[in-house]
């Protein structure tokens, strides 16, 4: 597996300090973007969280799943979360190391009392001496936060003294650019009080992550059902959501979003938010504890147009690190069909620079340091469907095609706007992770047809 190194830099290690009568909560940053450009250690945020005990559970839900592997429970390497800046809340990320779990906490404003939030994104240090501390922090005691090294610790130390590097799969990276798509297919499917939150989420069973069950809205509940009947929500690995356990003395109350419901009994993913006073964590599952999120390939067909990389170029200097990307105003702006501003912002996915936020059925804007062609030159499906483009083996015949592989051939024909194949891949998975190599490549050749001048032959 590709993979490549990731280094944090960090001037000092993050910590909980006591300072006479008031206790801080120092949160290191690493290398990151912001509206200015790269900063070595950016500052985000100064003031206080008006819910120290609830934020600093759920700030260690966060960092329990970047450190946790659901599947195949091998040696793992713990990454730092991700922080984001976006002006009226800061948000912090991270992936399970098996890339099956996504985890974000939103602190919104009412959550926070201090200075003007920041804009930018990059990784805090979270080491085990700060999630002792966290794990320490009194209800009644007030926190005060910083997001970024002030001034005064910048120019005292002459470089970082805390590094760390990890191996970074392709997998983990393009796990962002698959989470979001797959969000932004969820509706919100129930909403439970506090008291049955929490008893729903203590009642779940443990030990075993490769449990599918299935839950559907029953008065102020959530009942188990033995199938996928409409209206029900699937919870591939209940196990998975144990970090959601820290956080359920402060809950107000739990919201479960996902897709419709399959008809044909598969498992499906999912995200379950425990809303927190002035705060919200959310964990999205993959549809099964052995399918991490980077294997799903929401983001081919996107990949697959050439006109998605073009539009692409023209949304990004429009996003303006906003904490809700209107999809219609951006297309206002850009000149572009939403369908094509979508396409556009799968594409900036790739890299990172897109998320998901289901409470708020609204993309928001980062930037994360990475290769914005990585995603798309690490996956498989896609570098074999432009291999078989260039070897010409695509054949246009109106609304069909035929794609020949060595000895045999394939038949890709358009349902319901979606392309299916005679193939092996669309036998077993129906679609239900992406397009298969031949229809990629088809849509790649049409896609080029339609963008060609009239009585032009595309390459």
């Amino acid at each position: 597996m590709t993979t490549t190194a990731h280094a944090y830099s960090y001037l000092r290690p993050s910590a909980v300090h006591v300072d006479g009568a008031r206790t801080g909560l120092s949160l290191e940053t690493s290398v990151g973007l912001t509206p200015e450009g790269t900063r070595a250690h950016p500052r985000f945020f100064t003031g206080f969280l008006t819910e120290p005990q609830a934020a600093a559970a759920a700030l260690l839900g966060v960092a329990d799943v970047a450190a946790a592997r659901y599947y195949q429970r091998v040696e793992s390497y713990v990454r730092d979360p991700v922080v984001t800046g976006n002006g009226d809340r800061i948000r912090f990320e991270s992936f399970s190391d098996c890339c099956g779990v996504y985890a974000r906490l939103d602190v919104l404003g009412d959550g926070l009392d201090g200075d003007e939030i920041g804009h930018g994104t990059t990784n805090v240090d979270v080491n085990n001496p700060l999630r002792e501390a966290l794990s320490r922090i009194g209800g009644s005691d007030p926190l005060h936060l910083e997001v970024g090294p002030d001034e005064l610790t910048v120019t005292t130390f002459d470089g970082p003294v805390v590094e760390k590097k990890v191996p970074l799969p392709a997998r983990w990276l393009r796990g962002f650019a698959e989470t979001q798509v797959i969000a932004s297919a969820f509706d919100l499917r129930a909403e439970i009080p506090a008291n049955e939150a929490v008893r729903f989420l203590r009642s779940l069973p443990r030990g075993n992550t490769r449990t599918v069950m299935w839950v559907v809205p029953a008065g102020r509940t959530l009942r188990p059902t033995s199938r996928p009947v409409p209206g029900a929500v699937c919870l591939p690995g209940p196990e998975r959501l144990a970090a959601l356990r820290r956080v359920l003395r402060h809950a107000l109350a739990l919201r479960v979003y996902g897709p419709p419901a399959a008809t044909a009994g598969a498992s499906a993913a999912s995200a379950w938010e425990v809303v927190l006073p002035g705060m919200r964590l959310t964990l999205t599952l993959s549809p099964d504890a052995s399918r991490g999120f980077s294997g799903e390939g929401a983001v081919l067909d996107a990949l697959a147009t050439g006109e998605a990389a073009e539009d692409a170029e023209m949304v990004a200097v429009l996003l303006a690190w906003e904490p809700r990307v209107d999809v219609a105003d951006l297309a206002r702006q850009a000149g572009l069909t939403p369908e094509r501003v979508r396409a556009a912002l799968t594409l900036l996915g790739t890299a990172g620079r897109i998320g998901y936020d289901t409470a708020e059925a609204a993309y928001f804007h980062r930037e994360l340091p990475y290769d914005a062609g990585r995603a798309e030159k690490d996956n498989p499906r896609l570098r074999a469907a432009r291999a078989l483009v260039e070897a010409g083996a695509v054949r246009l015949e109106g609304d069909l095609a035929t794609v020949v592989v060595d000895d045999h051939s394939h038949r890709v024909r358009v349902a319901d706007g979606v392309l299916t194949c005679t193939c092996q891949w669309w036998a077993k998975y129906r679609g239900g992770r992406g397009p298969c190599k031949h229809a990629l490549a088809v849509r790649i050749v049409r896609s080029a047809a339609e963008a060609a001048p009239e009585g032009v032959e595309p390459r």
